[in-house]
This record gives structure tokens, sequence and C-alpha cells, in this order.
């Protein structure tokens, strides 16, 4: 079985191989973390760091095709930059 958590993380992208998809997946996940929240006297509260404790992906299910079986976890692809900053 795919570790689906690792379709969340930066490098990995899903997959559906049963219709191809590759930009559109419902995913269904429990996370837990640590912030540091800054709370202003006068304003609202930002969060300024945030620390991923844990992740549990119960489901990740195809945007186009509906089904969860055919998802994978892939490398996503490398963008290059042909333009050498013209």
């Amino acid at each position: 079985m795919t570790d689906l958590a690792a379709g969340l993380e930066p490098g990995n992208r899903f997959r559906c191989t049963g219709c191809g998809n590759l930009t559109r997946f419902d995913v269904v996940a429990t996370e837990r973390t640590r912030r540091f929240r800054h709370q202003e006297l006068g304003g609202p509260a930002t969060v300024e760091e945030e620390q991923l404790l844990s992740r549990d992906v119960e489901s990740v299910l195809c945007r186009w095709c509906g089904t969860g079986d055919a998802v994978t976890v892939e490398p996503a692809a490398v963008v290059q930059d042909d333009d050498q900053g013209r």
C-alpha cells in the first residue's frame, strides 16, 4: 500500500493511474501541529511559525473519476527555468 501522506510532502504529487489526473484530489487528513501565535494588543493574531508534528491521511479520492484505489504517489516534475534571468 502506498503511503498517501507522502503525496502532501514537497517534491511529491498524487497521480490517478485510472484516469491520469495529476491536479485534482480530495484529501481527508488529520494533522497535529505546534504553532507560535503572535497576538497584537490592538489587532488580530497571526501565526508566525508552524511545525507539523503528525499527519494521518485517511483517504485520497480523484476528483475526475472518483476512485481512491488507483491513486499513487510519485516524485513531482521539476520545472526548469530556460529563461536564465533574461
